[in-house]
């Protein structure tokens, strides 16, 4: 046989041994995500995306402005998740010292004796060589794994990916915050504002009282309607704590977002009910894969896991090592520095390939597998609740508006129908419990167009969450997958 065809030969039954080693997936490889998306959010086009803008543009209340900035630098989440980051990034150099050869040096001294009756035992008796042979050695020492399958360069790319996911997460984060700390915001100067309504409704009531009370000595109306008026005041007046402590519990929510210890939060209450809710720009749907820090992270942590799975394949793969060492060792220590008499050295190349019990690199081989299926529907799981997100909110932004349109024309109407009823029981044509019933539908109707208008405020900031917006210019600025891949390559 010529030596081209023992050497096809040989590669031929190399490739069937490689390939043969490898046990196949009990449920097949991993599949390919769906990235495909819907072209629209199910309304009409729009060119401009909200979340490209930041976060000092969008909110225009200085007080809040102030509570976000202090917040990104003091929340003690937020810089929980920081040092997590740090951790991601120091398992890269873990990795990477793994891929490297490695150089150390050793010294050591010891005893040894054998057995008279052995056969080093007898040589060491004809030359002379005492029965308790001391030993001195030190010198250089070097292994390295030489990665020909790319399993130690996968393991490093994979970690990367993984640095890179968590500063996708902590981006995320910020989000979320900013998100939350706004609604928290929002939320604080509606109950200012319900207070206001409450305090001035209770006003009214005691005048109205006052009023009942010379009606009842004029022997007009009897003690009945005295006590219905002074309970309605009772339950107004009541009303007053209820909201006062939720006023508390919401700053104290806000001061723990912020970081700090409960105190007085600033805050612009003056035209709550004419504020316009901030225009937000939903873009394309496709927007979503770049602009959401949880979609990015459900990428490249899906990107990492098909590494891990590459790199876990290569470990049935035959592996070559490196050893080599360099330095001096005798027996007599003064003779140790003695060139070259002392002078040692060793080269070695080995190749190893796992053949039985494979049962543990198996097992992580089948996880692997299992757990990039997990990666791939986690991100098309995100994608789908990035989308759901956004629609929800589009749609809530649409119908608050058209509800607090209709709330306000009730509070018009009810604001009439108080004034009426006041006047036709001043004048004795209309029982007092319709002046009651009036005043206390009127109260709630103003409680709740208040409420409508906080909750179109916050829709703002919940779709603004979620088209992405809130973590350029305060988060890390994080790569994007496209950077990720340009380093993975390095």
């Amino acid at each position: 046989m010529t030596e081209p065809r023992s050497r096809r030969s040989l590669a031929i039954v190399g490739a069937v041994l490689l390939g043969g080693c490898v046990p196949a997936l009990p449920h097949g490889p991993a599949r390919a995500p769906n990235r495909q998306v819907p072209t629209s959010f199910g309304v009409p086009s729009d060119p401009q995306n909200s979340a490209l803008v930041d976060w000092r543009e969008y909110f225009s209340d200085p007080p809040l402005l102030a509570l976000i900035d202090h917040a990104l630098s003091h929340n003690q989440e937020l810089n929980i998740n920081v040092q997590e980051m740090l951790v991601t990034n120091n398992e890269i150099m873990s990795r990477r010292g793994e891929y490297l050869p490695s150089l150390g040096l050793r010294a050591g001294a010891g005893l040894d004796r054998v057995g008279r009756y052995t056969s080093q035992g007898q040589a060491d008796e004809h030359t002379g060589v005492a029965p308790d042979l001391q030993g001195y050695s030190f010198g250089l020492y070097a292994s390295w794994e030489v990665d020909i399958w790319r399993r130690l360069r996968n393991s490093i790319d994979a970690a990367r990916y993984r640095y890179l996911a968590s500063q996708e997460g902590l981006n995320f984060m910020v989000t979320r915050l900013v998100a939350e700390i706004a609604s928290r915001y929002y939320e604080l100067i509606a109950l200012d504002r319900q207070l206001e309504i409450v305090r001035s409704n209770v006003e009214l009531q005691q005048s109205a009282l006052e009023m009942v009370r010379l009606q009842q000595q004029a022997a007009q109306v009897t003690m009945l309607a005295v006590r219905r008026f002074e309970a309605q005041l009772r339950a107004f007046q009541s009303q007053q704590f209820d909201i006062t402590q939720r006023i508390v519990e919401t700053e104290n929510q806000l001061n723990l977002l912020v970081g700090r210890f409960p105190q007085h939060v600033e805050r612009r209450a003056e035209g709550f009910l004419e504020r316009e809710p901030s225009a937000v720009h939903a873009g394309a749907p496709a927007q979503l894969l770049e602009n959401r820090p949880d979609v990015r992270r459900a990428e490249l942590e899906l990107r990492a896991a098909s590494l891990d799975v590459a790199a876990a394949r290569a470990r049935f793969y035959p592996a070559l090592h490196l050893d080599a060492g360099l330095g001096y060792q005798s027996f007599d220590a003064g003779r140790l520095l003695a060139t070259p008499d002392s002078i040692l050295y060793s080269v070695f190349a080995g190749v190893m390939a796992p053949l039985l019990n494979r049962s543990g690199i198996t097992a992580e081989y089948f996880s692997s597998n299992s757990r990039q299926m997990q990666a791939v529907l986690r991100y098309e799981r995100t994608i789908l609740a990035a989308y759901v997100d956004v629609n929800t909110g589009l749609n809530m932004l649409r119908n608050l508006s058209q509800s607090y349109a209709l709330k306000a024309q009730q509070v018009e109407h009810l604001t009439e129908s108080v004034q009426i009823s006041t006047l036709l029981f001043n004048s004795a044509r209309a029982d007092y419990l319709e002046v009651l019933t009036a005043r206390r539908d009127l109260m709630e109707a103003q409680v709740s167009l208040v409420e409508t208008k906080q909750r179109q405020l916050t829709a703002t900031v919940t779709l603004y969450q979620a088209l992405g917006g809130g973590w350029r210019p305060a988060g890390p600025r994080a790569l994007s997958p496209q950077s990720a891949d340009a380093g993975a390559a390095r």
